[in-house]
């Protein structure tokens, strides 16, 4: 796969974050570039000016383990990053590692899995492929993300709904932090899977209609989305300040289960009964299937 440009600009990018104050390194006084010059780079990595050059300008396939690892430790880059340099060079490579992937409109939660996410009752329960698309929920998520459900197209998509439907602004209180978790995530992914059309599709998609996304992806920031917590404003029961955790699923490799849940006794574990009670009125888990994108490529 032809990832130049990505490799250049994600190196590059990373090279002008670090100052030379921050490696140990004197600043001078006629510094044209910002961050560090490659040379100084090649010397912290312990290769060559011309071989780092050769690299930063995207010729990355054949580096060795012990080269990247060397480049990660020099340009300071943090677990996701050093990653993603990883997921880069293993498909600029001559077999470029692939992710088992399902067929195109084929996968569909098998009923012990929609078991397991009706058994959580206290919080939305859902699962998501890598390009954000929700393949699975529980009543609790359904009606959590039911702006999501009502945009038009399926499979309901996070990402499309963060940058393309105006109710996210509300939905996300902090949503300049959404949306850049959201690039993020999908500049991630993409290093993943680069052979993942339906991915490319969304990220052509948002690239085209939204700025906010242009200017964010171009950033090439990346980021591992395990754990925290986030605040939101639902349209039916205001403000809820949820932790949540992401787990990757064994035995579907690509999809992550996040289950949100709110701290006993505050105001937002009451809103989340507020809300099971009314997605009780609406849904139910005899018809939940029929609302659940049934196929999908991740």
């Amino acid at each position: 796969m032809d990832n130049r440009a990505e490799v250049r600009e994600f190196l590059t990018s990373r090279r002008a974050r670090v100052t030379p104050e921050r490696v140990g390194l004197p600043a001078g006084t006629n510094r044209r570039v910002a961050g560090l010059r490659r040379s100084e780079v090649a010397t912290l990595a312990g290769v060559s000016v011309e071989y780092y050059t050769r690299i930063e300008r995207g010729v990355i396939s054949g580096a060795s383990p012990e080269v990247l690892d060397s480049l990660a430790k020099a340009l300071r880059l943090d677990d996701a990053e050093r990653a993603h340099l990883f997921d880069l060079a293993h498909a600029a490579g001559p077999v470029a590692r692939r992710p088992r992937r399902r067929s195109p409109k084929t996968w569909r939660a098998h009923e012990s899995l929609q078991w397991a996410l009706d058994a959580v009752t206290a919080g939305p329960a859902f699962v998501r492929n890598g390009r954000m698309d929700i393949l699975a929920v529980n009543p609790l998520a359904r009606a959590f993300y039911q702006d999501v459900y009502t945009m038009p197209g399926q499979p309901p998509n996070i990402a499309r709904y963060t940058f393309l439907d105006a109710r996210a602004h509300d939905f996300y209180p902090d949503w300049e932090l959404f949306a850049e978790v959201t690039v993020a995530i999908l500049r991630t992914e993409a290093a993943r899977d680069p052979h993942n059309k339906d991915l490319h599709d969304l990220i052509g998609e948002l690239g085209t209609r939204s700025e906010e996304f242009r200017r964010r992806w171009s950033a090439h920031n990346v980021r591992h989305h395990g754990t925290g917590s986030k605040t939101f404003h639902h349209p039916v029961v205001g403000e809820l300040t949820l932790a949540f955790e992401g787990l990757e699923m064994a035995a579907e490799p690509g999809l992550t289960l996040t289950i949100y849940a709110a701290e006993p006794g505050s105001s937002s574990e009451e809103s989340l009964r507020l809300l099971a009670s009314w997605a009780a009125s609406e849904y139910s888990t005899q018809n939940l299937s029929t609302l659940t994108p049934e196929s999908t490529d991740h």
